[in-house]
């Protein structure tokens, strides 16, 4: 067990244990939090009220959370003059379980980006985004309630990696000199580079906690968002990883797509042969099949035909212009997403746009066991120490965070609380601006409202 420097884990507390493939909760556990910089103090105090009360209430005492308070960003600065200290990351990587506000990175810390940092270190490979709408929130769209979407973006890999070079560096020269002069690539000299690796091992790793979130909530499929038609050995390639994944390890549990066109036409007229198959399923809408790849899928008829096939997940792949396209237009027919660094990025703040924006917007970086939850938006100074904010993308991470520990009846409360005081229109200035007849509320008053509610 690592020493801290400068800070003490709360004494009555005990740590997650990882056993096998689960953990081990206590009823109190330490959970390390980073209260953050600019309005992490605000959304903090609020948050920190429904945490406590929708656990007390749901377990009546019997379960509590020690909140072990560590530091990163500016607020880290005076104490260790850095903005990532070994006391924080050792905290969590001990402790397994952790939740923070937002961040900011110093000028000049030596670090490009803390929330980057924290991911690649701790090798949280998951940032695991859902997007739900609550009743009554703004929304842009005509039919936000169809927007039920859980995005698993890449973490480690793309562009984020940060494998860059400076315009007119040494080693931006040096790259383009071996790719102009060897590798025979056409690329301007007065370029900056950027590389973009995107690996097997990267790629099944996210689409596996993907595929076995859509299992354990009995989602019904999973959709691999790539721009392959154009990149194809990077974002084709975890396409094609995706469907090996889906086809090979988790096959019990998998059809993709495709397979499960011919499956359901098979168990709706059984009596067409395969030739008559493909002709029926170009006739309804889709890309010809070959009478090999027809075959294929009828080869799992048993075990995954008939009644049991509304039982296994849908592996299916889509381009990423199109499915900004699809994630407005048809938003429910999808449910999980798994998709490289950068795809991820873009589609995670546009479907949050759909339901009230990142103050709605929760968000947790995942690896094999380490959880870090966190409000997804940004430090906001200009409203720090006010109480004005929306405080429910950090009090949502906090509902990712009871449900990972399993304690679903706290985390149920919570969003149930957050539903009544929005239909009963106490919202924060940022809702209530757009909202006709609403009452608006303060952060802390927020917070107190959705006790209420519990």
């Amino acid at each position: 067990m690592p020493a801290f420097q400068k800070v003490s884990p709360p004494e009555g507390g005990q740590p997650i244990v990882i056993e096998g493939d689960n953990l081990r909760v206590p009823d109190r556990p330490i959970i390390p939090r980073i209260i953050g910089d600019g309005i992490g103090r605000d959304i903090w105090r609020a948050a920190r009220m429904v945490f406590d009360a929708a656990v007390q209430k749901a377990y009546e005492g019997r379960r509590q959370i020690a909140w072990f308070d560590v530091h990163a960003g500016g607020a880290a600065m005076p104490l260790y003059g850095t903005p990532l200290p070994d006391d924080t990351v050792n905290a969590i990587r001990q402790f397994i379980v952790a939740i923070k506000g937002p961040l900011t990175t110093p000028v000049g810390g030596g670090i490009r980006s803390l929330n980057v940092a924290f991911r690649q270190i701790l090798d949280l490979y998951a940032c695991v985004r859902p997007v739900r709408y609550f009743q009554g929130v703004p929304s842009p769209v005509r039919r936000p309630e169809k927007m039920n979407v859980v995005i698993f973006r890449e973490n480690t890999e793309d562009v984020y990696a940060g494998i860059e070079y400076r315009q007119g560096t040494k080693e931006a020269q040096k790259v383009i000199r071996f790719l102009t002069k060897q590798m025979g690539a056409k690329i301007r000299p007065d370029s900056g580079i950027g590389i973009k690796p995107i690996s097997i091992t990267g790629t099944k790793r996210l689409v596996r906690k993907a595929i076995k979130h859509a299992v354990a909530h009995g989602l019904p499929s999973v959709t691999l968002v790539h721009k392959g038609n154009i990149m194809k050995f990077t974002e084709g390639a975890f396409r094609d990883w995706g469907y090996e994944l889906a086809k090979t390890e988790m096959r019990q549990v998998c059809v993709t797509e495709r397979e499960w066109g011919a499956l359901d036409l098979r168990g709706r007229q059984p009596n067409l042969d395969v030739a008559a198959m493909a002709e029926a399923l170009v006739q309804s809408g889709w890309e010809p099949y070959s009478e090999d790849e027809i075959e294929a899928a009828l080869a799992l008829k048993d075990t995954h035909g008939g009644a049991n096939l509304a039982q296994k997940v849908i592996v299916k792949d889509r381009i990423a212009d199109s499915m900004f396209q699809q994630i407005l237009l048809r938003p429910d027919e999808y449910s999980a997403v798994a998709t490289p660094n950068l795809n991820g990025d873009y589609l995670s703040d546009a479907c949050a746009a759909q339901v009230g924006g990142l103050g709605m917007a929760p968000g947790a970086n995942i690896g094999d066991f380490v959880a870090l939850f966190e409000a997804t938006h940004g430090t906001a100074p200009k409203y720090t120490d006010q109480d004005k904010v929306n405080p429910c993308s950090l009090i949502l991470s906090g509902v990712m965070m009871l449900e990972y520990l399993g304690w679903k009846e706290a985390a149920e409360r919570i969003v149930q609380g957050i539903e009544k005081t929005i239909q009963q229109k106490f919202v924060t200035y940022d809702l209530e601006r757009q909202m006709e007849g609403a009452t608006k509320v303060s952060c802390s008053g927020f917070g107190k409202k959705i006790v209420e509610s519990l």
